[in-house]
């Protein structure tokens, strides 16, 4: 099939233009008709997209279905996916059609709803398709338009507040990769991702303002991309936007930024960060590689004080998002092979925690810890699932939770012991934030009297479910065809990386031995 990439990104774009010319909105019937177009239409997605997978070949490390073209203005439109970058399209056409699903109960503004989030299906995926720097820049930054009204639009109380904090922290990240970019094109005379893949960017130290910058522009041009991704992730410090953006984002909202949107961070980090500027990126790992444990540690204890379950999750978020920083700076196979799959894993498995908070909240509409106990009697189908992610978020064998975080430490433990140290004590305060909040609201006697007549979940809820209890099981127990498709190209970027750090200027040789 051509132009495979294309229609699987266009498709939700083209359900949503069908959605606000030929639909009117307002009324039951239409509201209905909404969500209806809006779930075939990801579900059609999701469908084509399995023939990009089937069409994959794992062993060629090289982009594949390229597709190339003139574009406005004389940009160029060129799409493509490589081992990387696949499975990250598959996540994303994964989740979107249970997204909607999640949905079904949205009352306000039903049309438009549905437009949004079809909208923001179709720039995540440009973002992890696109091979021309301008491209990408377009869809990285376009997603924060819908997000940014689906928070504050459908969100809670204080829902102004939250869009606001969301779209500033992470456009004026972006900024400075713009000024990168505009520097790269400057250097290399073209913004064509492969070919910048392959382009030496100068190394060679240099005095800024007094200050002596070890490994040159690369160090510089990392350090404007680190800032765009990095508030992505988000990492520590620049994290606190995201608890603000979970809880007051409507469920579904919750569910797309966590198993999909955070992922863009890392995968600038693959795409970008380390194979571009390799001295940059080792000049700067250990500093990357503490930070990364100092978030695991530092957002592990706060979430065990939290009181609201969806901030107790968000802060979660960071602390697994650590492990994946921890893993990639570790340039080596586990660590990239870990950090890939922890990004997969924590797709599900936030996405699912998220989801079981919106069950609840559904029916109490209230967040708050203290509301809830004893669930147990009254809903078992729902203290069943809620236990498996709960057990898959603390990285309980036999759960894609374990190999992510296995697999990074491994990474690390190469290259620091003492990050790698520091970090596995994340896993230890993961169980205890984790089996606390599941104790609380679960466990126990049911002595609340507003939760005596709760009911359990419902049909399309379990349906919900499913999908997600499968992959986390099934990743956990056979991660093999998900390793086996990534493999290839995160060994020839570590090949790439090495390279280039062995190469690396003699006043750079210092960092590149110590890394």
């Amino acid at each position: 099939m051509d132009n495979l990439l294309s229609i699987v990104t266009f498709l939700p774009a083209l359900a949503a233009l069908i959605l606000g010319v030929f639909l009117r909105g307002g009324d039951a019937a239409a509201d209905r008709n909404a969500k209806w177009l809006a779930l075939i239409a990801t579900s059609a997605t999701f469908v084509i997209s399995l023939f990009i997978l089937a069409q994959f070949d794992p062993a060629d490390t090289g982009f594949q279905m390229v597709e190339e073209g003139a574009w406005l203005l004389g940009l160029t439109y060129k799409m493509g996916v490589d081992g990387i970058s696949v499975l990250f399209v598959m996540l994303t056409t994964f989740i979107m059609p249970l997204v909607i699903a999640a949905s079904w109960e949205v009352k306000t503004r039903v049309k438009e709803y549905m437009i949004a989030f079809l909208l923001l299906e179709t720039l995540m995926l440009g973002v992890f398709m696109a091979l021309d720097l301008v491209l990408f820049y377009l869809f990285f930054e376009g997603g924060l338009i819908p997000m940014f009204l689906i928070i504050g639009i459908w969100g809670g109380a204080n829902r102004i507040y939250a869009s606001f904090k969301f779209f500033l922290y992470t456009f004026l990240g972006s900024v400075l990769m713009l000024v990168a970019m505009v520097a790269m094109y400057a250097d290399a005379g073209t913004t064509d991702i492969p070919t910048l893949l392959n382009h030496e960017f100068s190394a060679g130290s240099f005095n800024l303002l007094g200050i002596h910058v070890v490994g040159g522009l690369q160090t510089m041009l990392f350090l404007a991309f680190f800032a765009s991704f990095a508030v992505k992730m988000p990492m520590w410090p620049v994290h606190t936007w995201l608890p603000d953006a979970h809880v007051q984002a409507p469920t579904a909202g919750s569910v797309v930024l966590a198993s999909i949107l955070l992922k863009m961070g890392g995968y600038g980090f693959l795409r970008f960060s380390l194979p571009m500027f390799p001295i940059g990126a080792d000049v700067l790992a250990p500093l990357v590689l503490w930070m990364s444990a100092i978030a695991i540690v530092y957002t592990s204890l706060v979430a065990l004080v939290q009181e609201d379950m969806k901030k107790l999750i968000a802060y979660s978020s960071v602390a697994h998002m650590g492990y994946v920083t921890m893993g990639i700076f570790a340039a080596n196979q586990q660590g990239i092979d870990g950090a890939i799959f922890q990004m997969l894993s924590h797709g599900f498995i936030s996405g699912a925690l998220f989801l079981c908070v919106g069950v609840i909240y559904d029916r109490m509409h209230t967040r708050e810890i203290d509301a809830y106990g004893g669930l147990v009697n009254r809903m078992p189908a729902y203290a069943m699932i809620f236990m498996l992610f709960t057990m898959a978020n603390v990285g309980l064998p036999g759960t894609s939770g374990f190999i992510g975080e296995f697999l990074t430490l491994m990474g690390v433990f190469q290259v620091n012991t003492w990050v790698a140290l520091v970090a596995t004590s994340g896993v230890i305060l993961s169980a205890a934030y984790a089996l606390w909040l599941y104790r609380r609201v679960v466990m126990g006697d049911l002595i609340k009297e507003s939760l005596r007549s709760i009911t359990d979940m419902s049909r399309r809820e379990k349906a919900i479910f499913a999908p997600l209890v499968i992959m986390t099981i099934w990743m956990g127990v056979y991660p093999a065809p998900i390793l086996d498709r990534i493999g290839p190209s995160v060994e020839a970027l570590v090949e790439q990386v090495d390279t280039a750090i062995a190469r690396a200027p003699a006043e750079n040789a210092v960092a590149a031995e110590s890394h």
